[in-house]
């Protein structure tokens, strides 16, 4: 693989996280407007919403077993266009069925295209031998934050969801479509991926322990426990826990956004001169403090200024989780992204009715020490994170592509 080919499917990849960024905040932004249009009552919402990440999951797991047989570049080939014609299929329904329908096909596009998404950014880190899985987070944080922002204008200006997201589908598709003719999974001369696999063959190459990978799971449930507090709850918490007025309790997601962003620009450069172990203890304990900060915040302001660190604390974690899940098992890396990406979903399934349910039955600031603690707990598991192993499957020297732009 030559230097040019992998800093073209470095880009490429990078402009895949950017486009599902994009889709998955124009999704989960107008809710409420898929709601109205469908009539789709209080009581039934959270069974469609609950529906997308299971069948995420689903699709994230059918994933593992394809890549045994096709490369996984050919599975977000063809699952990122899915995921953009099923947001278009959200906006242009009319009946029940037909968003049942669209957000089924959402959910199990996103789950394959998350999954292959992450293995071919691990497969790249591999081939360039430094840390640089963090900045294809920051893409897809990046894409959030334009899609975010293209949802306000279209809430703004009253436009139907069709309206919003036909323009969107029609620019990113094409684009999505011509950048994946670059997708590469770090290959050697001899058509093997540098962990010594033949290309394609996701379960080959070695066992895979769930009882190893169980720590990973675990710290990625954590992570997705703790942003999907940010996601569902800030809002509320501010405004009701803390007195802000409506128009303000808007702020601290935008602000976590901008944040996560942030970190995780910086984020690669910190595991390369840190190491992986310091950079997710450090991001832990900062998301930590940053929830004991919104705990016993006394105004919106103050409260603030915990939702922000909790952006730059999260931000390395999720990244981190799927880099060391490659170099845990390096013969067999896509099948471990593939099982770790389930807890994706599973902390953003739990995450949100957790903290409602304690927030209700108890108080919202005591439900937002939970999250504390479930982010501390990565602190137990950080050796996980260790450094990248000096060889890599089948014996090879690890590639000297450490200077590829």
């Amino acid at each position: 693989m030559t230097d040019a080919g992998l800093r073209h499917g470095r880009a490429s990849l990078g402009l895949s996280f950017g486009v599902q960024g994009v889709a998955f905040a124009l999704l989960v932004t107008r809710i409420p407007a898929i709601q109205d249009q469908y009539g789709i009552s209080d009581g039934l919402l959270p069974v469609f919403l609950a529906a997308v990440p299971i069948l995420a999951g689903v699709g994230s797991v059918a994933t593992e077993k394809v890549v045994a047989r096709v490369r996984p570049s050919v599975v977000l080939r063809w699952a990122q266009p899915l995921v953009l014609l099923a947001l278009l299929g959200v906006g242009a329904g009319r009946e029940m069925w037909h968003v049942a329908v669209a957000l089924g096909m959402f959910g199990l596009a996103v789950g394959a295209l998350d999954a292959s998404m992450n293995m071919l950014g691990v497969s790249l880190q591999r081939a360039y031998a430094r840390s640089i899985m963090t900045g294809f987070h920051a893409a897809y944080s990046l894409g959030g934050i334009a899609g975010a922002s293209l949802a306000w204008a279209g809430a703004r200006w009253e436009l139907s969801l069709l309206a919003s997201y036909l323009p969107v589908v029609a620019v990113l598709l094409p684009v999505a479509l011509i950048g994946s003719r670059w997708y590469t999974e770090g290959k050697g001369e001899e058509g093997k991926r540098l962990d010594g696999t033949e290309a394609g063959a996701g379960s080959a190459g070695g066992a895979l322990s769930f009882k190893l990978l169980l720590p990973l799971c675990l710290i990625m449930t954590f992570a997705y426990i703790g942003d999907s507090t940010v996601s569902n709850w800030s809002a509320k918490y501010l405004q009701d826990v803390l007195g802000s007025s409506e128009q303000l309790a808007t702020v601290p997601y935008n602000v976590y956004m901008v944040t996560t962003l942030l970190g995780r620009a910086v984020g690669d450069l910190g595991v390369r001169r840190f190491g992986a172990v310091a950079v997710v203890r450090g991001g832990s304990l900062l998301a930590a403090g940053g929830f004991a900060v919104v705990a016993v915040a006394p105004g919106a302001w103050v409260g603030m200024l915990g939702f922000t660190m909790l952006g730059f604390g999260l931000c390395v974690i999720v990244p981190q989780t799927f880099a060391a899940a490659g170099r845990m098992f390096p013969g067999n890396s896509d099948a471990a992204v593939a099982r770790l990406n389930i807890f994706n979903y599973v902390g953003f399934l739990v995450g949100s009715p957790l903290v409602g349910a304690l927030g209700d039955a108890w108080s919202y600031r005591g439900a937002m020490l939970v999250p504390m603690v479930l982010v501390l707990a990565t602190l137990v598991y950080a050796r996980a994170f260790g450094p990248e192993p000096a060889r890599y499957g089948g014996g090879h020297e690890r590639p000297r592509t450490a200077d590829v732009g």
